[in-house]
């Protein structure tokens, strides 16, 4: 009878653990937690991401507070003022997000438990997204004005190229802040038994708050291969217009074929394509399936679900290297930044300090023959 009685009770509770689940699909209650409820973690990252992200604090901060100066100095290169412009703010995101990444080398040096407070933890998943998508689109404004003075150079030069890049900065910093906006208004923490997880574990919402989750990286993710295509598209065209310009005549104001010229400007798209590649194509590759396999809303295995985690948290250390990255990108977008950084070098070397007239007529560079085609990526007006 006793037995009897546990196996009727055994089969009454599989029966409405079937049921709740079959609700979970056919309705929308947002207080079922659908799926499993183990935070899906990976183990490694809290040995590596505060050694990498250290790392990566000391050599960012110094590369991008020198930018910083060298872009200063460059103010008197009017030909620069544009994409100088855009050099600055794409260094200020970079430094948003150095300066707040000793809170997450200490929230993975403490096994992914948060010890701030909520409105930081709001902060840094903040800095985090735009350093990332500043990054993106100012890359991408910068390949854009490549290729506009590239195939439309009198035009470029004809225009006011300082208020543009000020209207340009703006409108690209009201994009990311407003889509910035939801992690600085929603809740960061996310509480996991005793652990508190900053932006993540969302494995413990209802399936509706999952579904939300999950629709808004896929349109994040989709936005992105959206701007990277262009970002193609612009360098392709630029290759393809330098490629086309013949190099058997030296220009008659410095006596130099436009060979080197083409084969620096060809070494820039390459650099910019390149942080792509490295820095941002990876993480929204992974970035899809990992929300769906962290989130439990597609039934995989437990093994495709801890690679795709495991990959996933590589990405992440891959964006961090855009920090870093983003300083190579401006050496080979223009002349003067490379020229500035070795004369500086060399002064340094030589024990000489930089002054001020030095300086400014090492980066202010005039252009002769403004009738004649002179390449965008070294002295030219733009």
């Amino acid at each position: 009878m006793l037995i009897n009685t546990v196996l009727c009770s055994q089969l009454f509770s599989m029966a409405a653990l079937v049921t709740s689940r079959d609700l979970v699909t056919m309705t929308t209650d947002e207080n079922h937690i659908s799926g499993n409820e183990t935070f899906l973690d990976s183990q490694f990252r809290y040995s590596l991401f505060p050694a990498f992200y250290g790392l990566v604090f000391i050599l960012g901060l110094l590369a991008n507070i020198y930018a910083l100066f060298i872009l200063r100095h460059m103010r008197d290169a009017k030909a620069m003022n544009e994409i100088r412009i855009y050099m600055t703010n794409l260094t200020v995101a970079d430094l948003l997000f150095i300066l707040i990444l000793p809170f997450w080398i200490d929230y993975y040096r403490n096994n992914g438990n948060w010890n701030s407070s909520e409105a930081l933890c709001r902060i840094a998943g903040a800095m985090y997204f735009i350093n990332t998508y500043c990054s993106v689109l100012f890359l991408t404004v910068i390949s854009i004005n490549r290729y506009w003075a590239v195939t439309r150079p009198l035009v470029a030069a004809s225009s006011d190229c300082w208020r543009r890049g000020i209207i340009v900065s703006f409108i690209v910093w009201l994009i990311t802040l407003a889509a910035t906006a939801k992690q600085l208004t929603d809740r960061g923490i996310q509480k996991d038994g005793n652990i508190s997880r900053c932006f993540e574990g969302y494995h413990n919402q209802s399936r509706k708050e999952k579904i939300a989750v999950a629709v808004a990286h896929f349109i994040i993710i989709a936005i992105f291969f959206v701007v990277f295509m262009l970002v193609i598209l612009c360098n392709v065209l630029i290759a393809n217009t330098l490629l086309k310009q013949p190099i058997s005549q030296p220009r008659p104001s410095t006596g130099r074929r436009p060979q080197g010229t083409k084969r620096r400007a060809l070494r820039m798209l390459c650099a910019v394509i390149g942080v792509f590649v490295v820095c941002f194509v990876p993480h929204h590759v992974v970035q899809g399936p990992w929300t769906l396999a962290v989130l439990d809303l597609m039934k995989w295995n437990q093994e495709t679900r801890q690679r795709l985690n495991d990959a996933h948290q590589i990405t992440l250390m891959l964006m961090g290297l855009n920090c870093l990255l983003d300083p190579v990108v401006y050496c080979f977008a223009t002349r003067k930044f490379r020229k500035y950084i070795q004369g500086h070098l060399r002064k340094v070397k030589d024990g000489k300090a930089c002054s001020t007239n030095t300086t400014i007529t090492g980066v202010s560079m005039k252009v002769k023959h403004q009738n004649e085609l002179v390449s965008v990526f070294e002295d030219s007006k733009e």
